[in-house]
């Protein structure tokens, strides 16, 4: 019997996929707890528009994480921050900084998302990376300026 997953089910197969089964399995277990549908004509038409809707959803997205990629590494970031002698920073600047300081200029990007390579613990210029989605990455130049 073909029939198409409706989650992720272990040992046969992802989400969306049409797979070939016997027909007990399918009957006595799979359709009673709900994780597949008869492979018909009506369950496939609805599978290949779901499968258009999320392609035009993912490629929305990365659409727009682009635009932000492109604004992001246009903005030079300034923070403040405390500074001692030869500018050193009484302790650093994190991801979290970096996330407040971008939510100041309209961004919400979480902390998360946010990739310092090293951490910023002198006055001065830096560059972080911020992963926006999958494949969609931006550098962000910080200036770190004491108080």
């Amino acid at each position: 019997m073909k029939v198409i997953l409706k989650e992720d089910v272990h040992g046969l197969g992802k989400a969306g996929q049409i797979i070939n089964v016997k027909d007990g399995y399918a009957r006595n277990y799979l359709l009673p707890r709900g994780l597949v549908l008869i492979a018909d004509e009506k369950n496939l038409k609805a599978l290949e528009y779901q499968k258009k809707k999320i392609e035009e959803e993912a490629k929305k997205k990365r659409q727009d994480a682009e635009s932000v990629a492109e604004r992001l590494s246009a903005l030079e970031l300034t923070i403040k921050a405390k500074a001692g002698e030869d500018q050193k920073l009484f302790g650093s600047i994190t991801a979290k900084d970096v996330a407040e300081a971008l939510q100041n200029h309209g961004f919400s990007i979480d902390k998360r998302q946010i990739n310092i390579l090293e951490p910023i613990k002198r006055l001065g210029e830096h560059e972080v990376e911020v992963k926006l989605h999958s494949n969609v990455s931006a550098k962000l130049k910080i200036n770190v300026v004491g108080e």
